[in-house]
């Protein structure tokens, strides 16, 4: 399978598991699959072209992107289990 099959691949497979799981947990791990998928694409694309610099820059950012995100989940994830709440049906309001 080719590195752009498999880019493709993970990002249906995450808006896939984005748009059916109401877990949170489910929802960002479906989150990180999607921005993995991305960023292969963008090595991928880096490694064909002639100046690689700009998609090297890019797979950086989506990098430290993922990192954000992970904290940003991870820190809801503990306020709503605080309060029994991990479905995102049951979420009606988060204050901190």
């Amino acid at each position: 399978m080719t590195p752009l099959a498999l880019g493709c691949l993970l990002i249906s497979i995450g808006l896939y598991g984005l748009l059916t799981r109401r877990d949170i947990v489910a929802v960002l791990a479906s989150i990180e699959v999607m921005l993995g998928g991305a960023q292969l694409l963008l090595a991928t694309y880096s490694a064909g072209v002639t100046q690689a610099s700009a998609a090297q820059g890019i797979t950086v950012i989506v990098l430290a992107t993922v990192g954000a995100e992970a904290a940003v989940g991870l820190a809801l994830l503990v306020a709503l289990v605080r309060r029994n709440r991990t479905r995102t049906d049951q979420i009606e309001e988060v204050r901190g």
